[in-house]
């Protein structure tokens, strides 16, 4: 894990809220062969919820890329919720709750 997945463990934690790390990856695309090409496995799964969460807390940069992946995988499994946090809403939360980042 890194620091910014770290912390949101530390929140789910804090608040009870049970939660797996990366439990599963989902295929986004395949050869001809059927080898994965593409996949995305994210951040955390949230069984009450039945929720995937991403953490994008990288530069903007490659948060393109990223932003295409989930979508990807909403077109692929539209069944499967999942919300990606942004740099700025991790950043309201860790200043909300007072987390110490360093």
């Amino acid at each position: 894990m890194n620091r910014a997945e770290l912390e949101v463990a530390r929140l789910l934690d804090f608040y009870g809220i049970p939660w797996q790390y990366e439990p599963r990856s989902f295929v986004l695309e395949e050869d001809e062969d059927g080898r994965v090409r593409e996949a995305a496995r994210p951040d955390f799964y949230l069984p009450e919820q039945d929720l995937y969460l991403e953490l994008t807390t990288m530069k903007q940069s490659l948060v393109t890329r990223k932003n295409r992946k989930i979508r990807k995988l909403r077109e692929r499994y539209p069944d499967v919720r999942i919300k990606l946090f942004y740099k700025r809403d991790f950043e309201r939360l860790v200043q909300k709750y007072g987390f110490d980042l360093g």
